[in-house]
């Protein structure tokens, strides 16, 4: 399969979506409070929370894995792109997103769903978000051919979904 054809942007929620993993936009903290967290936390149960209490603490721009609990994936993977009440920043950002495919590859998962980290209570502008994740997941699955056969942006509304997919096509347009 092409690299271009492995990326998906779709519309929708990220906690419906089936597939080995789903990535929540966490805190280093690893409390699932509001936003993505809060909805994973609602529809995957107290298991997950649980599991987090019992990793602790992860520095920023690390990744953690845990079961999934009810939803429909297999895990859910804790992208650490903030401190508690804090706020996303591009390099935050980039480590987080790499991290998190890191342990995706650990766990040899082949299909994981991503939201736009960082663009709800992490503050960082929705274009800046696009560009950075399109642009580090299309250099990490171009220089590692590892488990990830399809990799989905998951965007909650149309505006989010429309500047993702824009963005991508204008990659796609340069693969």
């Amino acid at each position: 399969m092409m690299l271009s054809e492995k990326i998906k942007v779709v519309r929708g929620d990220i906690t419906q979506m089936r597939c080995d993993a789903i990535v929540n936009a966490a805190n280093t903290e690893l409390v699932l409070g509001s936003g993505v967290a809060g909805a994973i936390k609602a529809k995957g149960g107290p298991r997950i929370q649980r599991e987090c209490d019992r990793i602790g603490q992860v520095p920023l721009g690390e990744a953690a894995v845990t079961e999934a609990g009810t939803l429909n994936a297999k895990y859910v993977i804790h992208a650490a792109g903030m401190r508690p009440g804090g706020r996303v920043d591009e390099n935050s950002l980039r480590s987080t997103t790499l991290n998190s495919l890191k342990r995706a590859q650990e766990k040899g998962i082949k299909t994981i769903a991503f939201p736009a980290i960082g663009t709800g209570v992490g503050g960082l502008p929705l274009e800046r978000c696009a560009k950075i994740m399109i642009d580090c997941v299309i250099g990490y699955l171009d220089s590692n051919q590892g488990s990830i056969e399809i990799l989905y942006l998951v965007l909650f509304d149309e505006h989010a979904f429309q500047v993702f997919n824009s963005y991508l096509e204008e990659r796609r347009s340069n693969i």
